[in-house]
């Protein structure tokens, strides 16, 4: 059994062994990304705070969104064309600067609806270049072989930070206000940029750019290969469905929270970590398999959008609770599957600009999904927004579920 145990370990945190490059990103990432998450949690409280309005929680996942929705295509072929790692620098450095400035406003008492809105579309638009050259990074790292496990990991670390930052989050919130979570995160990106900066570069695999490239011609022939790749059409479209409409958990989580549940700020905390605690058990669980699945993907879709539908009937605190830890699971089998099954699939020269129709998928429709769920909340409470949500994603996992196994398809190897 020990070795068994041993044996699964190893298999999980191989791609961490192994690569030196890796290992500094996802150390200088556990810094960052949890205070990403404070940052999160305190945007979404200040602005109950200044509205206790459902739909102006909706409109601020808008403004963090639309920059996905117009420029999540162009952002695809930018990062084909230029060097990944310098790239990231820039987007890091841009992003701590929007941290900033948050914490500025709001310490100083300036902090307004608009204000707040328009630095959450600024960090939006830093976030569009930065989450595909994350990704398209992760491939140079650490190559096609630990691909799966390495994207797994990060969906390992994204989601315990989900954990550790809301539960932060609350108490800081609590205790001295919003502010101080803005605070804790401009610093946290000091860990990543001396991670990027600290890489060998002659460790990275080579990846093709062709700088030549125009964005229009650019974005055409990666939406010409996802719709011309049956796997990677189905992949795209559910992720789309189910991002539009159950991807909200910045809208809803705190509306469940203040509205339906009728809590505060810490309990609050501890709802977003149960979600986080469930998605770094599945992601962990994701890293130790040997390859990308179509099965885990429909699986982890059903128990996702079965969980969504569970939270439209909840009025209780530890049933919450529960159906957050299965909802994060479910989630993180869903995403890491979906992600390594689109990115194994794609030629190394578009691998940039699949990432983006992958991010696209994934975020693109948030503008409008918030939207969506800040007004069925208003109209019928979290109740009407879970259910829909729910109902649709298991619509979509129908379509999906017949279309690989009614002619099965395999993960695709990309092509040169």
């Amino acid at each position: 059994m020990k070795l068994l145990s041993f044996a699964l370990r190893r298999r999980t945190f191989r791609s961490l062994r192994r690569h030196r490059n890796y290992r500094l990103f996802f150390a200088g990432q556990i810094v960052s990304v949890a205070g990403t998450w404070m940052q999160n949690i305190a945007l979404a409280w200040l602005v109950i705070e200044l509205s206790n309005a459902p739909l102006a929680v909706g409109a601020l996942a808008f403004c963090r969104f639309v920059p996905f929705f117009l420029f999540g295509l162009a952002a695809g072929v930018v990062i084909d064309r230029l060097d990944t790692r310098r790239l990231l620098l820039a987007t890091q450095g841009a992003a701590m600067i929007v941290s900033i400035a948050l914490a500025v406003v709001t310490l100083a008492g300036w902090a307004t609806l608009p204000v707040v809105y328009a630095l959450a579309a600024i960090g939006g638009l830093v976030l569009v270049f930065d989450a595909p050259g994350r990704q398209t990074l992760t491939f140079q790292m650490v190559g096609e072989s630990e691909l799966q496990n390495a994207v797994a990991l990060n969906s390992g670390l994204f989601n315990a930070s989900r954990v550790i930052g809301p539960a932060l989050a609350g108490l800081l919130i609590a205790a001295v206000g919003t502010g101080m979570c803005f605070v804790v995160n401009a610093f946290s990106f000091l860990a990543v940029l001396v991670a990027l900066y600290l890489m060998r570069e002659d460790e990275l695999h080579p990846v093709e750019k062709r700088p030549g490239t125009k964005v229009v011609t650019g974005i055409r022939e990666g939406v010409a290969w996802a719709a011309h790749t049956p796997l990677a059409r189905v992949v795209l479209g559910v992720v789309t469905v189910v991002s539009l409409v159950g991807f909200n958990f910045n809208v809803l989580v705190p509306l469940l929270a203040s509205q339906t549940l009728d809590v505060g700020a810490g309990t609050f905390g501890l709802l977003s970590a149960a979600f986080g605690l469930g998605a770094l058990a599945g992601a962990l669980a994701t890293a130790s398999m040997r390859e990308a699945s179509p099965r885990v993907f429909v699986g982890g879709a059903i128990g996702f959008s079965l969980a969504m539908l569970g939270l439209a009937f909840v009025h209780s605190v530890d049933v919450a609770l529960v159906l957050l830890l299965l909802l994060g699971m479910s989630f993180s089998f869903f995403t890491s599957s979906a992600n390594a099954l689109v990115q194994l699939a794609s030629p190394p020269h578009l691998r940039g600009r699949v990432m983006s129709l992958y991010l696209f998928a994934f975020a693109g429709l948030a503008p409008i999904g918030g939207l969506v769920a800040g007004f069925l909340a208003e109209q019928g409470g979290t109740e009407l927004a879970f259910g829909l949500a729910g109902v649709a994603g298991l619509l979509a996992i129908a379509w999906a579920a017949y279309s690989l196994f009614s002619e099965p398809l395999r993960p695709a190897r990309a092509q040169a």
